[in-house]
This record gives structure tokens, C-alpha cells and sequence, in this order.
């Protein structure tokens, strides 16, 4: 500290040191928490009419937070669309493909009869974790599957010519 400062400023500066930076850690904190603590990432295949697929919905921590291990998560699944069904209406824990501490993945396997635009609603249910608190989630979201139409019949395989050849 400059040596002009009276001492009564001194202690006056070094109360204010010492209110203002807790102050600060708090503001910190809470815009931490206000910040993303997860996202959501899916894949929306296209398929064929006919077969099987698979979609896939991951969360992902973010800005320090974490998926929770240990408590539940869960996916429910439902369609209005008439053409499209999935396998499991609820996935848990036990039906997670990929697990880790960064994030989780859901395979969400479903057929398709029907060409068209079909939707796949589905609620998340999961925990984020950070160092001193964790936060129960619910997110809603839907998959939009394109189901395109069974290619025609599939053409016939080609002839083979023999070579004509001048003869000898």
C-alpha cells in the first residue's frame, strides 16, 4: 500500500479487500450456476420402410457440472404416429449403451412401416452434480424420423456379353 494513506484509510481499504472478495466468489458462483449445466445431443436417422433403426439422445455435462452415476435416469418414449414404434416405451440405467462421468447415451432402437414424417416424443429424466450440489433435470424433447418408401424391385443384375472376336 502507498505510504501516503493514513493508517485509518489503510484499515478502511483492507475492510473493503476483505468484504468485496467474498462478494466477488458469490457473484462467481452464481453465474456458474446460472450457466448450462448439461446438453442434450440426438441423432434422428432416416430409414427405410420396413426395417429397424436406432436414434440416440446423450447428455453431456457443461460448465463443470457432471451426470450424476448413481441416481436414476431415465427415458420415456411415446409416438401418436401411425407407421413408427419403439421398442421400449422407458428406458433406464440398465439400457444405457454408454456411461461416464462426462456424460450418457441412450440407443433408442424403433421400426418403421410407413413412409412419411414421424415424430418420437421423449422426457429425460436425469441428476447433474458439481462439486458441492447436484440438480434434478427433466427435459422434453422429440425425434423426427424420416421413413422414406422400400426402394422398388431391385433391377436385375447385368447380362454379360461374350466379346466377338475375329476368328483365326
Amino acid at each position: 500500500m502507498p505510504r501516503s494513506l493514513t493508517l485509518s484509510a489503510r484499515w478502511s481499504l483492507a475492510r473493503l479487500v476483505v468484504l468485496a472478495v467474498p462478494l466477488a466468489i458469490s457473484v462467481s458462483a452464481s453465474a456458474r450456476a446460472e450457466a448450462p449445466t448439461h446438453e442434450i445431443r440426438k441423432t434422428e436417422p432416416k430409414v427405410v420402410a420396413g426395417t429397424k433403426a436406432s436414434a440416440t439422445l446423450t447428455i453431456a455435462g457443461r460448465n463443470g457440472w457432471h451426470v450424476n452415476e448413481e441416481a436414476p435416469i431415465t427415458v420415456s418414449l411415446a409416438t401418436s404416429d401411425a407407421g413408427v414404434t419403439v421398442t421400449k416405451t422407458k428406458l433406464g440405467r440398465a439400457d444405457l449403451a454408454e456411461s461416464t462421468k462426462e456424460s450418457a447415451r441412450f440407443d433408442i432402437p424403433f421400426s418403421a412401416t410407413d413412409p412419411g414424417k414421424k415424430t418420437i416424443n421423449a422426457e429425460a429424466k436425469f441428476v447433474m452434480c458439481q462439486e458441492t450440489a447436484c440438480k434434478p433435470v427433466r427435459e422434453s424433447l422429440a425425434f423426427n424420423i424420416e421413413v422414406t418408401p422400400p426402394e422398388a424391385a431391385a433391377p436385375a443384375a447385368p447380362t454379360t456379353m461374350k466379346a466377338k472376336g475375329k476368328k483365326k
